[in-house]
């Protein structure tokens, strides 16, 4: 049984104390609402996929909104269009409920300070760019393979990135807690002068690596995961985080 607190003698409503003012409420979601919005639209998108649609159905999404590599050894002109949404949409469409709730998890953790950095418009962009990015080099290591790329993890790997450039290390961090300001972007020097930097990147590296030779760091879900959309994601946010961010860095660079 649940124990209810004291009532006071006076009655149900407990007395309001001189001379303090009453809490600020605080959100049940503390999250970006750029945040919340991508992922309800994954929730979303998933539970159509699984719930709704027929698995004919559910076969002709994966093939017409996943990303293949095989479309362009093709003409493009003698094909439809989608060689040119694909890029994007591929990071919208998850295989199951554990590959959905895994980048979910990422994408809280790593997108909420990125969004709250940028924007949630400058986040959609950088979604879309960063998308691009990871199905470029999946394209490049998979040229002409009829595999069929899905998930959002070339986009959380990204957001990873981006936060090395800022969000890592001791001051960063301090400046925001005392006084409300972001931290100056770190240049990709200064940011790999940091250990915490350096010890991150390595051991995400090592961990695609071996998911590359084959590793079974993840169980059964090892041998799908995309290790190359993740590098390719996440060169492009530790790269060219500067292209979306408007607050300066320490010496204008990228």
């Amino acid at each position: 049984m649940d124990e209810l607190p004291p009532r006071s003698p006076e009655g149900d409503a407990a007395p309001e104390r001189e001379g303090h003012a009453e809490q600020p409420r605080v959100p049940v979601f503390n999250m970006p609402s750029g945040i919340l919005a991508a992922l309800a639209l994954l929730a979303v998108i998933y539970a159509a996929q699984s719930l709704i649609l027929s698995a004919s159905a559910a076969e002709w999404l994966a093939v017409t909104f996943g990303f293949l590599p095989l479309r362009y050894v093709y003409p493009l002109a003698e094909q439809g269009l989608e060689w040119l949404w694909t890029p994007v949409t591929y990071s919208l469409l998850h295989g199951s409920l554990e590959h959905l709730a895994f980048n979910g998890l990422w994408l809280a953790a790593f997108g909420t300070p990125v969004v709250r950095r940028i924007g949630n418009l400058r986040f959609v962009v950088f979604w879309i760019a960063s998308a691009a990015a990871g199905a470029a080099v999946h394209a490049a290591v998979n040229w002409g393979q009829p595999t069929i790329l899905i998930g959002a993890s070339g986009v959380v790997s990204a957001l990873m990135g981006a936060a090395c450039r800022f969000a890592f290390g001791s001051s960063g961090r301090a400046v925001s807690h005392y006084t409300g300001l972001q931290p100056a972007r770190l240049s990709i020097g200064e940011a790999l002068s940091l250990r915490t930097v350096r010890v991150f990147i390595i051991f995400w590296f090592l961990g695609n690596i071996a998911i590359a030779l084959g590793l079974p760091l993840f169980g059964d879900l090892a041998g799908t995961i995309a290790w190359d959309a993740h590098i390719g994601g996440f060169l492009f946010g530790f790269l060219l985080f500067g292209l979306f961010d408007p607050v300066p860095g320490r010496n204008q660079s990228f």
